[in-house]
């Protein structure tokens, strides 16, 4: 074999090694990157002056901006089980978040982790899960008594032990992320003192294992979807490791924001490592990357000039940021405006996953793929009308009281967002003319009023699922 011929058969190994993952199928990967307290205003590339994010800014840049998209809820789990079911929290009675000790997702609930695996897909599940099953026996074994991730379709995972007073106690300490690889639970056992993971901040923990399951999916001829719900920016703040803490400091900010800052920074750079190894494998082109928030900010974030904040209805407590890459798919540098809401996620990556058999048709949530790859977003009668509902929390997360009257649930549908106390309307507003909703229209507008408040009076009528884990 001549000296030319072996470099050529060098060079063709070597290409064929990037790109035979993506040419195993045609099904594309998914990975949902979910962070936690983000506010709308948190990444640069959404206009945070004070947080830099190179590697979402990327995803961004390489992708489409959603600039009104909606959690399902202003706290945590009602907006994860949305998610996961693509319906509404309240379709499963969940109007709070979850206490760690006696509530859970129930297991009848048909996830979308359920659907890709039924459809060939491995499955993974990395970090905060904050929906029940996360409790352990003295020997570390996760105790069955609640459903955890994998009773709701998920091959593999890694999250903390969500069980008091433990994570109570950490809290309180300000240690869940600096000692959060102490308390980690993987596919139903605690991790062991000798396991490498024992001694990561939770953060790294979260993306060093998601480039580990890449690289495993990887070398397989099955697509993947990996849910990675970040931690980060929840409290308890707490400094991230160098460099993060020093390139973020500021002698102008409190030392509160100081943390803040390097935790999403830190989260960042995870990012980037994630988008690295989808590169190293060749799968980058062929994988659906979102990223978006449970709910918006609490205390440290930035919700720009929205009203409102975690714990509320206005729209600085459910309008959050989402980017959605998909270089085989999605054109790189688009944004839309529309309107888009967590539960349309489940039939968007049913549609990315080509899955065409019958399903569930009780879904809450629209497909968002064809807007995403370029068509007209859906129209107000397409969308239909939009609930949400939430137990009252009384204290807004936030350096500033909660508004006031106080809301429990929201009614949207076209420009129009009706705020209701247990169903009785409370303020509305045209949210499109009026984004800081600072303009009450419920007596300019008294047609308007009756006909949602009449669709919310039905809607909360209507059966739930209702477990020993929701109520």
């Amino acid at each position: 074999m001549t000296t030319l011929r072996r470099i050529l058969l060098l060079i063709v190994a070597t290409l064929f090694t990037h790109v035979s993952f993506a040419a195993k199928t045609s099904r594309p990967n998914i990975i949902l990157l979910l962070a936690d307290d983000m506010g709308y205003r948190d990444l640069s590339c959404f206009g945070s002056p004070a947080v830099k994010t190179p590697h979402l800014d990327r995803l961004a840049a390489e992708g489409i901006k959603g600039t009104h998209f909606h959690s399902a809820s202003a706290v945590c789990s009602p907006t994860r089980a949305s998610i996961l079911t693509g319906r509404y929290p309240l379709r499963f009675n969940i109007t709070r978040h979850f206490n760690d000790v006696d509530m859970w997702l129930p297991e009848s609930a048909y996830t979308i982790a359920e659907l890709l695996r039924d459809s060939g897909y491995q499955t993974g599940h990395i970090g905060k899960w904050h929906l029940g099953g996360l409790h352990v026996d003295e020997t570390g074994k996760r105790l069955t008594n609640q459903p955890g991730p994998r009773q709701h379709g998920f091959d593999h995972y890694q999250t903390q032990i969500e069980q008091q007073p433990m994570r109570g106690q950490m809290g309180s300490d300000r240690t869940v992320f600096r000692k959060g690889g102490t308390v980690l639970l993987r596919d139903d056992q605690r991790i062991p003192t000798e396991d490498p993971y024992y001694s990561k901040h939770f953060t790294d923990a979260n993306g060093d294992y998601a480039v580990e399951l890449i690289h495993k999916f990887a070398k397989t001829d099955q697509p993947f979807f990996l849910n990675l719900w970040w931690l980060v920016p929840h409290t308890p703040y707490e400094p991230a490791p160098e460099p993060h803490w020093s390139d973020t400091a500021n002698s102008g900010i409190s030392d509160d924001q100081h943390r803040f800052r390097s935790m999403v920074q830190h989260m960042d750079a995870k990012v980037g490592a994630i988008l690295a190894a989808l590169e190293a494998t060749g799968a980058a082109d062929n994988t659906l990357v979102v990223f978006t928030s449970d709910n918006g900010a609490a205390w440290e974030g930035n919700i720009g000039d929205l009203k409102g904040g975690k714990t509320d209805l206005h729209d600085g407590g459910l309008r959050v940021p989402m980017i959605a890459r998909w270089p085989a798919r999605i054109r790189a540098g688009s944004e839309t405006a529309a309107f888009g809401h967590s539960a349309d996620l489940w039939p968007t990556f049913r549609a990315a996953a080509g899955i065409t058999s019958a399903q569930p048709g009780n879904l809450d949530g629209v497909n968002l793929l064809p807007h995403l790859t370029g068509a007209p977003a859906p129209n107000d009668a397409e969308r239909g009308t939009t609930f949400w509902q939430m137990q009252l929390y009384r204290s807004l997360q936030r350096h500033y009281l909660k508004p006031e009257p106080y809301a429990t649930e929201v009614v949207r549908r076209g420009p129009w967002k009706l705020l209701a106390l247990n169903g009785e309307p409370v303020e509305l507003f045209d949210i499109l003319a009026d984004p800081h909703e600072q303009w009450n229209l419920l007596k300019e507008q008294s047609e308007v009023v009756q006909s949602l408040t009449a669709e919310l009076k039905d809607w909360l009528a209507a059966p739930r699922v209702i477990s020993p884990g929701t109520g």
